[in-house]
């Protein structure tokens, strides 16, 4: 069992991810990769539903997402233009993040965390909002400009993703 930091470090980090959260909710993109280290990696393996007791569920190397921030970047820019035809209307969307466990790495400021994510979203008039239930591992990291999110591992609960498109930040 690893252990856990102090319960002051525990706090800000969960109201880290809050703050993360509610940059993606308001749409303020910039705001958020500057949450962001310059080596995030951020990525979703696919989930696939097997037979019997598989050795697992989630694909080893096939991904949903597998960006760094210089994909991140570009998604942030294009998001800024009108080609971004997969966010018109934009998005709404309402991540709550539950289930906070921060735990300490070996490396000094440095905590992996887990923590359960459900995602509203919604578009337009569309009467039906997608919802995504995920579990996500993030190594966050105290840098210069305070707590920043070094790597994200996100795996959704479904195996089928049937919204439109995964035009979201997770």
């Amino acid at each position: 069992m690893t252990s856990a930091p102090d319960q002051s470090v525990c706090w800000d980090i969960t109201q880290f991810l809050y703050r993360e959260a509610l940059a993606l909710d308001e749409r303020r993109f910039r705001d958020w990769l500057e949450m962001l280290t310059d080596d995030i990696r951020y990525e979703m393996p696919v989930r696939v539903t097997r037979e019997g007791l598989a050795d697992w569920e989630l694909a080893p190397t096939s991904r949903i997402l597998d960006e760094d921030r210089q994909t991140l970047e570009v998604r942030v820019r294009r998001l800024e233009t009108d080609f971004a035809w997969a966010e018109q209307p934009p998005s709404r969307t309402r991540h709550f993040v539950t289930n906070v466990i921060v735990d300490a790495t070996g490396t000094s400021d440095e905590y992996l965390v887990h923590s359960n994510v459900l995602i509203y979203r919604s578009r337009g008039a569309d009467p039906d909002p997608d919802l995504y239930s995920l579990f996500r591992k993030d190594v966050v990291r105290r840098g210069e400009r305070g707590w920043l999110l070094a790597k994200r591992w996100a795996a959704l609960d479904q195996s089928l993703v049937n919204a439109h498109n995964m035009s979201i930040f997770i």
